[in-house]
């Protein structure tokens, strides 16, 4: 039985090597649309989001995670959706 990322990979590798659609791929090899196009984050992105939030942690003790994640996308700016 294969994995959802080695079934994404041969849905990627028929897409260009093959000149299958991406909606064909997807069918054949039992993917999601969104686990097609998913893209980890970068390791210099999650060091930078754990660093906002610590520092965040430290400096507003009584905050969860939620309103901390919310402070940073909503009145600092930063453009991360989960």
């Amino acid at each position: 039985m294969t994995g959802p990322s080695q079934r994404r990979e041969m849905a990627v590798t028929a897409v260009e090597q093959r000149g299958v659609s991406i909606a064909v791929a997807c069918r054949t090899f039992g993917v999601s649309d969104t686990c097609y196009r998913y893209g980890p984050k970068l390791k210099a992105e999650n060091e930078e989001i754990a660093d906002l939030l610590f520092g965040l942690r430290d400096a507003r003790k009584t905050w969860g995670f939620g309103l901390c994640f919310l402070h940073l996308r909503n009145v600092k700016g930063h453009p991360w959706n989960h």
